[in-house]
């Protein structure tokens, strides 16, 4: 089992000079250099860009539907990762009604699980393709107020990895905590990130 050592790339406006910040969360086998790449089809002008590198590519072993113990300790240690990477943006002048999170699969589970333990007001949340993630979801992990934040949330039906099912769960949980939730399917769409949902995550960015 792995844990993650902080490793974090940057684009975009220098953090001391940017009024928003974006956290890009890469999938399973991928990179925070290939999540990066997305900045050139996002309204990100003004934004620093903060894209964390999972140790081994992957931010937990396991499928996100797995138990919890099974994806431990590596779940714990990215949703440290992007708690410390939070208090640093706040450090630089940032503050948390002006952080983003986006994700991708695997990414977007993690960025739905960290957001929604530490509800509280954000910038906007987009998660491509997620969902919560556990075996079964435990209400009592989820607290605080999103206070209205936009919350986009995506996926395929059927998707070769995350069951419509649970991204029904997710949002009912995730209103629960007063975000505003923009829920997207797309019926017989691959494992990828389409046109449509880049113009939806502008929406929120913009």
């Amino acid at each position: 089992m792995y844990i993650h050592h902080k490793q974090i790339l940057t684009a975009g406006t220098p953090a001391e000079k940017a009024s928003k910040a974006i956290i890009m969360l890469h999938g399973r086998g991928a990179s925070a250099a290939s999540i990066i790449t997305l900045k050139d089809h996002l309204k990100l002008d003004g934004y620093a860009i903060f894209a964390p590198q999972a140790t081994e590519h992957s931010w937990y072993p396991y499928s996100f539907m797995a138990p919890v113990a099974n994806n431990q300790p590596a779940l714990d240690s990215a949703l440290a990762i992007i708690g410390d990477l939070v208090e640093d943006i706040k450090k630089q002048g940032i503050t948390q009604e002006n952080i983003y999170f986006l994700g991708f699969s695997q990414g977007a589970c993690l960025t739905l699980e960290y957001v929604t333990r530490n509800a509280g007001r954000y910038g906007g949340v987009i998660a491509l393709t997620g969902g919560l993630i556990g075996e079964q979801l435990i209400n009592d992990n989820y607290k605080g107020d999103f206070n209205n934040t936009p919350v986009l949330i995506t996926t395929g039906d059927p998707d070769t990895h995350v069951p419509v099912s649970r991204v029904n769960e997710s949002k009912t949980i995730i209103e629960g905590l007063n975000a505003s939730v923009t829920l997207k399917i797309y019926k017989g769409r691959m494992h990828t990130i389409s046109a449509d949902e880049l113009q939806l995550a502008n929406g929120i960015l913009a």
